[in-house]
């Protein structure tokens, strides 16, 4: 093992043997230098799991580019790493141009010590909303990528010089591919989906929440591989196109509660195994 690998791996190790059995601190998953070995399993739920056996994506690929690569969090289960590699490929082929692909997860899954609450099974991605023309760029240069908003000031609704029907359209090819199990955006871009397509089945995948305003948030099923992954609860029927959408302008949705007090609540006893695993 290379000493920066080895030096990882031991802080690593003393962070989780120092942490009670499924509370380990967030710096302990994100200073794993790779994967936990052994077959691919998403343990836990999205926002309280880990992840074994992860797959790295390959950094550039036909149809997109990974951003901010230093974050290391491009890992994920192979069945999400196959879904950006072929989205890739099908956004090509349909004539949009590169894809900016954002975080994925971190080497072995896990809490992040900041950006996110989710994306700790390796089964959520964050692609970037820009639909421009993209030269290929270097690793470096991608470090530094900033994408505008598609949401006006106040979240009122999409920005029109911003938001357009490619927007839609690429949306929707995500959306109706069958290992997607739901699509996070603002709630503004879903509020204009319903405007221009209400009724259609595909958007009852996308899910309104705040942020969100210059990135889409894909997640995937479980996948069969692993009995110990959690969904979230399912998707209510319907579009989503409904007097729900109004509540996200409400002062209530615009003030979130604070975080109760208290310690986080424990990971999945399985993880524990797998932070301490050697790799």
């Amino acid at each position: 093992m290379a000493r920066a690998g080895l030096a990882a791996f031991l802080l690593l190790l003393a962070l989780a043997l120092a942490a009670p059995a499924g509370a380990q601190p967030a710096s302990a998953w994100a200073a794993a230098p790779g994967p936990a070995p052994g077959p691919a399993r998403a343990i836990g739920g999205t926002a309280l799991g880990c992840l074994q056996g992860a797959a790295q994506l390959p950094l550039e690929g036909v149809g997109y580019q990974a951003v901010r690569i230093s974050r290391n969090r491009h890992w994920g289960h192979p069945e999400l790493i196959r879904f950006v590699q072929e989205i890739g490929r099908e956004a090509r082929r349909r004539g949009f141009p590169d894809l900016w692909i954002g975080d994925l997860a971190q080497p072995r899954g896990g809490p992040m010590p900041w950006g996110h609450a989710s994306h700790q099974t390796g089964l959520d991605a964050d692609i970037w909303l820009d639909l421009e023309p993209k030269p290929a760029l270097s690793r470096a240069a991608r470090e530094e990528i900033r994408v505008a908003s598609l949401v006006l000031p106040g979240e009122t609704g999409v920005d029109p010089a911003r938001f357009t029907p490619r927007h839609a359209a690429f949306l929707r090819l995500l959306a109706e591919r069958p290992e997607v199990d739901r699509l996070i955006v603002n709630h503004a871009i879903k509020r204009s989906l319903c405007e221009a397509h209400r009724g259609e089945a595909w958007l009852r995948r996308l899910r309104p929440w705040r942020g969100h305003d210059s990135h889409v948030h894909v997640r995937l099923r479980c996948p069969r591989d692993s009995p110990e992954c959690r969904e979230a609860n399912p998707i209510p029927p319907g579009d989503g196109c409904d007097a729900s959408l109004d509540w996200w302008l409400s002062e209530e949705a615009r003030r979130p509660p604070p975080r109760p007090p208290g310690p986080p609540p424990a990971l999945p006893p399985a993880c524990a195994a797998v932070l301490r695993a050697p790799g």
